[in-house]
């Protein structure tokens, strides 16, 4: 079991089975709601997570049809999720636990912040392939 939560505690969750590989976005949206230069997610099924403390996350419509459901006390980022889409996109940066998935690739590169320079052996695409 992986576990994970948000920074005051209200949200946690638990993710039974894999966690997807490691993708680092670089989207101005990831940039602006995760104040940093990317943001780390990977895929979780549905049906793998559990979440708990879901009446304190509010949630944003940051692109057309794109939720992201974050806590509503201290604004740690928990997930996002694609309307019908049967898995979630898990912001890393809220595990407990470590995993075992694998760094894979950096996206939207096209809207890298200008002053981070990505230092890694990992390919780069300039949109979401």
């Amino acid at each position: 079991m992986i576990k994970g939560s948000c920074l005051c505690g209200n949200v946690t969750y638990e993710i039974s089975g894999e966690v997807g590989d490691i993708v680092h976005c670089h989207c101005v949206t990831c940039r602006k709601a995760h104040g940093a230069a990317f943001s780390s997610v990977a895929s979780v099924p549905l049906a793998n997570f559990r979440l708990s403390g879901a009446g304190e996350l509010s949630q944003f419509e940051s692109s057309p049809g794109k939720v992201r459901h974050f806590c509503a006390n201290c604004g740690t980022q928990i997930y996002a999720k694609r309307g019908g889409a049967q898995h979630i996109i898990l912001r890393l940066g809220s595990l407990d636990d470590d995993i075992s998935s694998k760094e894979i690739n950096h996206i939207w590169t096209s809207q890298k912040a200008s002053w981070y320079e990505i230092n890694s052996q990992l390919p780069e695409h300039l949109e979401f392939d």
